[in-house]
């Protein structure tokens, strides 16, 4: 989110691996202080596998203020999605 402007800017787009995950989505030897959004487009998946689902998308908002490495991990299931800050 522009701090300025109070609006999200677009900063990249992303598919995880077959394990489910993006490797490096920030640049690691940048600073990258600020408020961030990642939205999971869920339905693509869920419909691959003929299964209906409640949430077409997901959107999980969090802050980074220093500089360490984590993780922002989500269980996934079609009715149902909990995320949480990992390291």
């Amino acid at each position: 989110m522009n701090s300025n402007t109070k609006e999200w800017e677009f900063i990249s787009e992303k598919k995880t691996n077959e394990k489910g995950r993006i490797n490096e989505l920030l640049p690691s030897e940048k600073e990258n202080k600020g408020i961030y959004k990642l939205t999971f487009y869920t339905k693509e998946y869920f419909s691959a596998k003929n299964v209906e689902i409640f949430y077409p998308f997901i959107e999980v908002v969090f802050e980074i203020e220093g500089t360490n490495h984590f993780h922002v991990p989500i269980t996934l299931s079609a009715f149902g999605y909990s995320t949480y800050r990992g390291n």
